[in-house]
């Protein structure tokens, strides 16, 4: 089995065109162990809580976070539990993209009462694994997750998954993912070197601070190896 993910891009330093970087079932060691290892610091974090949902967020747009978002969702669907993947960034949504699939109609239209929740999941993108796409990029996108519509869905979801993870707007960028704090036990912040700055950090440290909901733990991407070795990056999940 092999999926594309599409948010990973760089540049092609030769002809200025981005390359999309892929991930499979060979994907490097160090990779595949350091999302383990995250996933089990969740699973205890959540446990803790009594809780199994939680989001993905970052400082600023382009560190990561979707793919991180969608690696952990297919880590968590190997363990056999039903998982779904709700791609909360109703501005910039890049989860559709990640697994090539239709996002016409999603989250957005559901909560606007345009479709059921049915007719826009897509089943099983990845055995275990649902994914519900943003849809429609609304003109009220804040308005839309902080509605009583979108909290009665989320506890509707809650009965049927064993874990729901949520892929929320960069908290440096705009406030959209901290509306979810009293529905989630916690946020999962992605950090990428040599972008993520010291204070990057501490600024969204603060606003999470200050809207009383607290971190689960931060996934470093981009993270150089070695010399000697690939200069590919790896993932480190750190415990906060």
């Amino acid at each position: 089995m092999k999926i594309k993910f599409g948010s990973k891009k760089k540049k092609n330093e030769k002809n200025g065109e981005l390359r999309t970087e892929t991930i499979s079932d060979k994907s490097r060691f160090a990779i595949v162990e350091s999302y383990k290892a995250a996933r089990s610091n969740i699973m205890f974090s959540l446990s803790a809580d009594d809780d199994k949902m939680f989001a993905v967020t970052s400082y600023s747009k382009g560190e990561g976070k979707s793919t991180v978002s969608s690696n952990l969702a297919i880590s968590f669907s190997k363990m056999e539990k039903r998982v779904l993947l709700v791609d909360c960034d109703l501005r910039r949504p890049n989860i559709h993209n990640i697994f090539k699939v239709e996002n016409s109609i999603g989250l957005s239209n559901i909560i606007g009462k345009m479709c059921e929740f049915e007719d826009v999941v897509h089943r099983n993108v990845i055995p275990n694994l649902d994914l519900l796409p943003s849809g429609t990029i609304p003109p009220n996108p804040s308005e839309l997750l902080c509605s009583a519509r979108f909290v009665s869905l989320i506890r509707e979801l809650y009965e049927s998954y064993d874990y729901i993870i949520f892929d929320t707007p960069p908290i440096g960028v705009v406030a959209d993912a901290l509306l979810l704090k009293d529905l989630i036990a916690g946020f999962v912040v992605v950090l990428r070197e040599r972008s993520t700055t010291h204070g990057d950090l501490q600024n969204m440290l603060d606003s999470i601070k200050l809207a009383d909901t607290k971190i689960l733990g931060f996934i470093k991407v981009g993270c150089e190896t070695s010399k000697k070795r690939s200069r590919r990056g790896y993932y480190y999940y750190q415990y906060y």
